[in-house]
């Protein structure tokens, strides 16, 4: 018989893991704390209506295994869906993803007058930039113009930092052109940064929501042999040679069980608190330096069919408290419920900041008040508004940030039968076919004997690396 592997997180990577495990005959135990699958990329039920948390899309750019996967899975409910879009720049509308004869018409002269000067100064030479911060890398490829107006305010927004204090890895792990010449490629009709062969300016995406895709992986693992076990409390995992012991608490009773492996999809924070014999102090250290960005979620019910006919707003603007306005109708392409539609709204934040306290009723005020200053229509009647609270949405790459990091994996690493993967287990900006990616990896360096390749698994980790966030 297999040894049991336990699986910490029920997300796409915990979830992916599990059925791919599970259908190759070992048996499977996860654990999530919530009540629901898919964590941030889950969907819920809101007036009728199922809306995301926050705005999820699944990309062409996915590894072809992970669409395939998907597609078995979710079958006629994945749509393939047009990028439609809009971006606040500089007080004007421009089409997100951008287009060649939008930018020509619509963007504001001093825009288009900076960037020209910033390609012009290009030709010229420089001497070389060797501080390797967000800001340094992306004004040397981007020019002074497009981060002073767009890059540099979204990332205040977005991370809560300075972008001289951001680490040059936050520029590679989340901005896909980073030089003007790779910027203007993606405006050339086939010239997508990803590749002329896949799709250009659409997205795919479930019938019943982002959530779907998870909800799907759940159904199929457990029909392959998994046990799924919701709102289960991890209290305690104690790693020893031949495995683990877990105690959790499920049902009201504290409960324990032994796995040969445990796979973490959980913050990788919050794993280490959770291992006995605790953490050497340098590593606890580390773990205590690492942050998260947090994230509210603000949801307008209005009566109406639809808000605007685009997907979603986009607002890098200091002058707005919101990032981006998504509208969950225009991404299923569903017309019902008649009358009614919802908006939901991102607003970046740390649980300490006076915001992350604010009333439902408060939050609505403010969301729709920084509509009315974007020029949008202020909704002035609301069905109800809803909030939820994120504490982990982001992770945060401040300079020397690597450090903690990597204090951490290399203890992690050095725990038979531990492996801690996915967005939060490895600390990582990327999408939901990169975290579906990470999952079937690891089932494939899984040995039916139940030994771990590790050469695989260094090999597939230096393929996460290179991993870049989609938009």
């Amino acid at each position: 018989m297999k040894q049991p592997v336990a699986i910490l997180g029920a997300g796409p990577a915990g979830l992916g893991a599990a059925l791919s495990l599970a259908q190759r005959g070992f048996p499977v135990t996860v654990f999530e704390r919530n009540n629901a699958v898919g964590g941030n990329a889950g969907s819920f039920e809101l007036a009728g209506l199922r809306v995301d948390y926050g705005s999820h899309r699944l990309h062409p750019a996915s590894d072809p295994e992970v669409l395939e996967l998907i597609r078995g899975l979710v079958g006629d409910d994945l749509l393939t869906r047009p990028r439609h879009g809009r971006i606040r720049l500089m007080g004007r509308w421009l089409h997100f993803p951008l287009r060649a004869g939008d930018l020509a018409l619509r963007v504001h002269p001093r825009f288009a007058v900076g960037v020209a000067l910033d390609l012009a100064r290009k030709i010229l030479p420089s001497a070389p930039d060797d501080q390797g911060t967000f800001a340094s890398i992306l004004e040397r490829g981007l020019g002074r113009t497009i981060c002073q107006e767009f890059y540099f305010p979204y990332a205040r927004k977005i991370w809560g930092m300075e972008p001289e204090a951001i680490s040059a890895a936050q520029a590679e792990k989340r901005v896909s052109s980073g030089s003007i010449g790779k910027m203007l490629k993606r405006l050339v009709p086939g010239g997508s940064g990803s590749g002329s062969s896949q799709p250009k300016g659409v997205f795919y995406y479930p019938r019943r929501g982002f959530g779907q895709i998870s909800e799907s992986l759940l159904e199929a693992a457990r029909a392959a042999g998994a046990e799924i076990l919701l709102e289960a409390e991890l209290k305690q995992i104690a790693p020893k040679a031949t495995g683990a012991g877990i105690e959790f608490e499920h049902d009201g009773h504290l409960r324990s069980m032994e796995a040969r492996h445990v796979w973490s999809t959980i913050p990788v924070t919050a794993l280490v608190g959770l291992l006995d014999p605790k953490a050497p102090e340098p590593v606890c250290k580390a773990a205590r330096s690492l942050r998260f960005r947090s994230m509210l979620l603000v949801y307008l019910v209005l009566p109406q069919d639809q808000f605007t006919p685009y997907d979603a707003h986009y607002f890098p603007g200091a002058d707005l408290h919101i990032t981006r306005l998504s509208e969950p109708k225009n991404y299923a392409a569903v017309s019902e419920p008649a009358g009614r539609t919802v908006l939901c709204a991102e607003l970046p934040c740390q649980m300490d900041d006076d915001v992350w306290a604010m009333s439902d009723e408060a939050l609505g005020d403010l969301v729709r008040d920084d509509l009315g200053r974007a020029g949008l229509p202020r909704p002035e009647r609301l069905e109800g508004v809803a909030v939820r609270r994120l504490p982990h949405a982001y992770p945060l790459y401040p300079t020397g940030y690597q450090t903690h990091f990597d204090a951490i994996d290399e203890w992690l690493e050095g725990i038979p039968g531990l492996l801690s993967f996915g967005r939060q287990g490895l600390f990582a900006h990327d999408n939901t076919h990169h975290a579906l990616y990470m999952a079937l990896a690891a089932s494939r360096c899984l040995g039916d004997d139940g030994s771990l390749d590790q050469a695989a698994w260094a090999a597939e980790r230096r393929i996460f690396a290179t991993h870049v966030v989609e938009d």
